[in-house]
């Protein structure tokens, strides 16, 4: 490991136990590094094979995302990726290679992700966050915000993507951009970031609030998906990516955990077939990992599950027909 890093893990605050306002309600910081990799060669960091890498957890929904989008566009050799420790503890995101679906830091050898940030930043005192997209080139952290980075991966990359057709898939097109970023913004607000809103919450009326917000969404979602077999019509897009990394959760640990158990997803028809279609397209179940996910949030939550205890269920079958396609008619 390198000692090259000002960081000592015990500096490292955990944001469900800091980033709580004086309602006892859950309030997401905004990410900081929001640099940008451009395909013309412009700028600070230019598009490249073999140049940038991704940290990533599989039990982080905004992780997953990046890691979907560099399979559905096939960027698999073009971009490297580690993963973190399921268990998010008190020094923050660790590589341990001793745990299976795991890695250590490949790139800079370090033990904790908190090196990687003050590699590029020794000042650095803000959150420890996955994903990460970093630069091998010049060592440095280009962008921690997942948003940013799977807009990158969607159009900046495109020269190297494996097929013609991963080359030509664009899951924003220009036509659907408005109303990509209007399903967007209340799928974020209402269901991305409700279920942490929910399970976080230190009031009875926080979460109250906030629950009640998530299925007034997922009611939302379901009447949309009566109609369309994605959420704009016949082909998946950035918005269909974004709400599925929240879906793929919800049984498995939101309806538990977070306390955000009115419904369960099976228990919406629509939403229920959506998942599967999902995750039965070609690829998207590989970039998924179940013990980690249900690992991650019951085991490093200890002010919501302080024995760690680990549920055994639900068992829950994705691979079940779905019947969407009728929708494409």
């Amino acid at each position: 490991m390198s000692s090259d890093s000002k960081v000592k893990p015990k500096d490292v605050q955990l944001s469900w136990t800091s980033n709580i306002n004086a309602d006892g309600e859950y309030i997401r910081a905004v990410s900081t590094f929001r640099n940008r990799v451009k395909a013309d060669g412009s700028g600070f960091f230019p598009a490249e094979s073999g140049r940038y890498h991704l940290y990533i957890s599989f039990g982080c929904p905004w992780a997953h995302r990046t890691l979907l989008y560099r399979k559905l566009k096939g960027l698999e050799n073009v971009i490297t990726v580690d993963v973190v420790d399921w268990h998010l503890a008190e020094g923050g995101w660790k590589f341990n290679p001793d745990r299976p679906g795991c890695t250590t830091d490949r790139v800079n050898n370090f033990e904790y992700l908190s090196q990687v940030y003050h590699l590029s930043d020794p000042d650095y005192n803000g959150r420890v966050t996955v994903p990460v997209l970093f630069d091998k080139v010049k060592n440095i952290v280009v962008n921690n915000e997942s948003s940013e980075i799977i807009s990158m991966l969607n159009s900046e990359f495109n020269e190297f993507c494996a097929t013609p057709e991963q080359r030509e898939l664009d899951l924003r097109p220009s036509h659907l951009a408005s109303e990509i970023d209007e399903l967007n913004s209340w799928i974020y607000a209402q269901i991305n970031n409700g279920v942490y809103r929910a399970g976080f919450a230190r009031k009875q009326p926080a979460y109250d609030r906030a629950v009640i917000e998530v299925f007034e969404g997922l009611d939302k979602v379901e009447g949309i998906l009566a109609k369309n077999r994605y959420l704009t019509g016949k082909e998946i897009t950035e918005a269909d990516v974004r709400l599925f990394v929240t879906l793929i959760r919800f049984d498995l640990v939101y309806v538990l955990h977070f306390k955000c158990n009115l419904k369960r997803i099976i228990d919406y028809p629509n939403i229920w077939g959506y998942v599967r279609d999902i995750y039965q397209t070609p690829g998207i179940s590989d970039t998924i990992n179940f013990e980690h996910m249900k690992k991650h949030y019951m085991v490093s939550h200890d002010s919501i599950n302080p024995r760690a205890i680990v549920a055994k269920g639900p068992a829950i079958d994705f691979n079940l027909p779905h019947d969407r396609k009728k929708l494409d008619q």
